[in-house]
C-alpha cells in the first residue's frame, strides 16, 4: 500500500532518542523519509539512527538544545543546507509535577523554557525553510492537559496550552504557503518516563500504582508510543492534506469520558 507514505520528504524530530519521539523517528523512516533526530542525549539519539539504517532506513542524530536559540539555528540550517525540510516534528519537552503552591520559579522557567521556547525555537528556524521549499508539515505534541484540569500539573498544563495555541496562530499564518500545523494531544503514554516515575516515587508498588494510572483513562489503559507514531504519520502524510490547525486528542477517552 502507498497510503501514508513520506518517500523523499526530509523530517526532523526534536526529542527522538526515546519514547514518543523515538516511535515516530523509527516510523517515519519505515515509511521513506529522511529522519534528523535532534536530542540532547547524542548516545541514546545515535543508537537510534543506527537501529534506523541497519533496518533499511536513512536517519541522522544531531546534539541540540531546542532551549537555545543559537544552537537550534546552527544545527537546522547544518541541515537545510543539504536538503530542504518538509517535516517538522516538536516533541522535546520535559515533565513536571506540582501545583501552584510547590511549583518554583526556577521550576515554572525550566518547563517554560523547554516545552514552550522550545518549539518556538524550532519552527522560527524552520519557517524559511519550509515556506521556500513551496510549503510542508509542522506537528507538535501537546497534551490532554492543555484541555483539562490534571492535578499537581500546573507549569506542565501551561506550557502544552502555550503549544496548542501556537500551533492554531501557526496554522493560520502560514495557510498561503502551504504549511500545514496540527498538534497532537495524549493523555498517558507507556514511556521509560512512567517507568521511571514509578520506580522514584512508588518503590515496591510500581505495579499497582501503573494500574491505576492505566484505568485513569476509560479504555483502561495507558496509550502505546507506536499508536501516538501511527496518527503522527496520518498527519504529516499527503493523506491528511486537507488537515491544519487542528488539534488531536489520543487519550483512550479521557477527554469526552471521563466521569
Amino acid at each position: 500500500m502507498s497510503n501514508f507514505r513520506l518517500d523523499k520528504r526530509v523530517a526532523i524530530v526534536t526529542g527522538g532518542a526515546s519514547g514518543i519521539g523515538q516511535a515516530i523517528a523509527e516510523t517515519f523512516a519505515a515509511n521513506g523519509a529522511f529522519v534528523h533526530i535532534l536530542d540532547l542525549n547524542v548516545a541514546q539519539g545515535a543508537a537510534v539512527v543506527a537501529a534506523i539504517n541497519a533496518q533499511g532506513g536513512k536517519a541522522s542524530a544531531h546534539a541540540c538544545d531546542v532551549s537555545n536559540q543559537t544552537d537550534v539555528q546552527q544545527t537546522v540550517a547544518e541541515i537545510t543546507c543539504e536538503h530542504p525540510l518538509n517535516i517538522l516534528v516538536n516533541n522535546a519537552g520535559i515533565a513536571h509535577i506540582g501545583k501552584l503552591e510547590t511549583t518554583s520559579d526556577a521550576d515554572f522557567e525550566r518547563v517554560f523554557r523547554v516545552n514552550v521556547k522550545g518549539v518556538y525555537h524550532c519552527m522560527y528556524a524552520c519557517i524559511e525553510s519550509l515556506k521556500a521549499n513551496g510549503g510542508g508539515v509542522i506537528l507538535n505534541l501537546a497534551s490532554i492537559a492543555a484541555s483539562v484540569g490534571l492535578a499537581e500539573r500546573f507549569a506542565y498544563s501551561m506550557s502544552k496550552a502555550a503549544v496548542r495555541s501556537m500551533t492554531f496562530s501557526v496554522a493560520r499564518d502560514y495557510v498561503a504557503d502551504q504549511i500545514r500545523c496540527n498538534c497532537i494531544s495524549p493523555a498517558r503514554v507507556h514511556t521509560p518516563f512512567v517507568d521511571g516515575f514509578l520506580r522514584n516515587h512508588y518503590p515496591g508498588s510500581e505495579a499497582e500504582m501503573f494500574e491505576k494510572l492505566s484505568q485513569s483513562q476509560p479504555l483502561g489503559r495507558m496509550a502505546t508510543t507506536q499508536e501516538v507514531a501511527h496518527l503522527a504519520l496520518y498527519l504529516c502524510s499527503d493523506e491528511a492534506a486537507f488537515i491544519t490547525g487542528c488539534d488531536y486528542p489520543i487519550d483512550g477517552g479521557f477527554f469526552n469520558l471521563h466521569g
